[in-house]
């Protein structure tokens, strides 16, 4: 271990077998999230547009066309572990502001907000795991690490 100037400790280390294996699980368990909705956003296209539009967000053939995308081409980078801290930041700011547009808890009726803030956190959570590996990389399990 070295000390900084601020006298903050840094660690450098070699990743073990099982934070390799805990990353590439991260990653995995994070696109089983995105994969299933990305690829029923295109196959119920119409219903997605409809749920946009419910919402009053402008363009919304165009946002559920990009959701779907974003959703599909970021877990496909998570699983693969490609270009994974830009995936994990593009689908967490994602993630984010879906949450205050389709999750917003405290504009829902009272009869739908605990269902609407339990989404609401949920996203919230995961979209710490995904600035979380935004910063840290995909891990040693991962197309990034052999392009290294």
């Amino acid at each position: 271990m070295t000390t900084t100037t601020l006298n903050a400790p840094v660690v450098t280390a070699t990743p073990t077998g099982i934070q390799s294996s805990l990353a590439l699980a991260g990653r995995l368990l994070l696109a089983s999230l995105f994969l299933p909705a990305g690829i029923s956003k295109l196959t119920g296209f119409a219903g997605t547009v409809g749920y946009i539009q419910s919402v009053g967000l402008p363009f919304p053939e165009l946002a559920a066309a990009v959701a779907a995308i974003v959703e599909i081409l970021g877990a496909l980078a998570l699983i693969v572990g490609y270009r994974t801290r830009i995936a994990a930041l593009v689908l967490g700011v994602f993630t984010l502001a879906a949450s205050f547009f389709f999750h917003a808890y405290w504009a829902a009726p009272a009869d739908a907000q605990m269902m609407q803030q339990l989404l609401f956190n949920k996203n919230i959570a995961v979209t710490g795991g995904l600035f979380v590996l935004a910063a840290l990389g995909a891990g040693c399990l991962s197309l990034d690490a052999r392009r290294a």
